[in-house]
């Protein structure tokens, strides 16, 4: 299960191209006597020095359900604790969105509660509204697009990539090009996605991306919890999580997830696995970046925003076979790293859209009533 990554469309390629001042308290310190607590830039920190100052001081970062194998984030956390010499405490790897706001709800005011967060931006949406966000823009904030931000800085889109089936060709002779495809017959046992839609990921964004390839549109994602309803009634449906895991044991051998995590995950362990962007439906999306309004280590929290937002940072992303959200700007200046640049899936031909925020709020709704009854828990 890994986060529900709603609503920023991935601009298509052409277009996408336990210290005392730390821990607990929240009162670090910059260079210039700022509350970094408060900071919302790195001006307001005291400049980065001051920020990468008091961060080492707190000497320890907290994040929260990040995969090694999700998005390069293995590597980002090496690179980060060797640049700083902070500590990367990386709880529930394996978790949602949902266990991310858990925890920073039933863990304020502790130590180990995460600092940052790494979220899909329809639970982004919902944070920034129960006020569970600080608000902070990182230097590069005025490049991001202005949809794929919070105009407050609460939250920021990171990375992204598109819905897409991937399939081991061994076990999938006739591979499956579309949402349609996937009702067939010999597809029997087969086809997974990554958790329930309610809680995780991914999977809500199979929904969404089901729902366009029947019928329904950013304002109806019921046609999509009823395409998994016909899928589960063909005998298709696996309910498990969809994982790596799973797609080498046999249990799932098609997998509908983000193209980049099909590569980066899948194919880094199953070399010949295969993936696709379903021809009925091209649905895209970022992740977001948050810091936890309460952060026990508020200064690492935002040196780390600063890191991932750098194009060193941007570059590590695009290293793990998504687009970061800078890709744009990193071509434009030449920082691109070119090979890895190539190395992307194609993206669809036209114009990507995106729902709302209200849009994804609603279907949320839908999809929490309909989904039980439809598919089971």
């Amino acid at each position: 299960m890994r986060r529900t990554m709603i609503g920023m469309a991935v601009v298509a390629a052409a277009a996408m191209v336990l210290t005392a001042c730390g821990s607990g308290s929240g009162t670090a310190s910059g260079g210039s006597g700022s509350d970094i607590a408060k900071a919302t830039s790195v001006t307001e920190a005291g400049g980065m020095d001051a920020l990468v100052a008091a961060a080492k001081k707190e000497g320890t970062l907290n994040t929260i359900t990040l995969p090694a194998n999700w998005a390069n984030y293995g590597t980002i956390i090496k690179t980060f604790e060797a640049k700083y010499g902070i500590t990367i405490d990386n709880a529930n790897p394996d978790g949602s969105s949902q266990d991310e706001i858990n925890a920073v709800k039933q863990l304020r005011g502790q130590d180990r509660a995460p600092d940052v967060l790494d979220l899909g931006q329809s639970f982004a949406i919902q944070a920034s509204k129960d006020g569970l966000l600080a608000p902070y823009k990182v230097a590069s904030f005025d490049k991001i697009p202005a949809a794929a931000k919070d105009a407050g800085g609460t939250w920021t889109s990171d990375y992204g990539g598109y819905v897409s089936i991937g399939y081991d060709p061994a076990k999938v002779p006739n591979p499956p090009t579309s949402f349609a495809d996937l009702l067939k017959p010999e597809y029997k046992d087969m086809v997974a996605i990554n958790g329930n839609p309610t809680q995780a990921g991914a999977a809500f964004a199979a929904v969404y991306a089901a729902a366009l390839a029947n019928g329904g549109s950013f304002d109806d994602i019921a046609p999509g919890v009823d395409f998994f309803k016909k899928l589960k009634a063909a005998g298709n449906f696996v309910p498990v999580t969809g994982s790596p895991a799973t797609v080498q044991s046999g249990q799932t051998p098609i997998l509908i997830w983000w193209d980049y995590l099909q590569e980066s995950s899948v194919a880094s362990q199953l070399p010949s696995w295969k993936v696709v962007i379903p021809s009925d439906a091209s649905y895209a999306a970022y992740y977001s970046q948050a810091i936890n309004a309460t952060a026990p280590h508020p200064a690492a929290a935002r040196l780390w925003e600063e890191f991932l937002y750098s194009v060193e940072g941007q570059n590590l992303w695009l290293n793990g076979s998504a687009r970061p959200i800078l890709l744009p700007d990193l071509v434009k200046d030449g920082t691109v790293d070119a090979a890895a640049n190539a190395k992307l899936p194609p993206a669809p031909a036209g114009e990507v859209k995106y729902p709302t925020d209200a849009q994804q709020a609603a279907a949320k709704t839908i999809v929490s009533q309909q989904w039980a009854a439809a598919v089971g828990g």
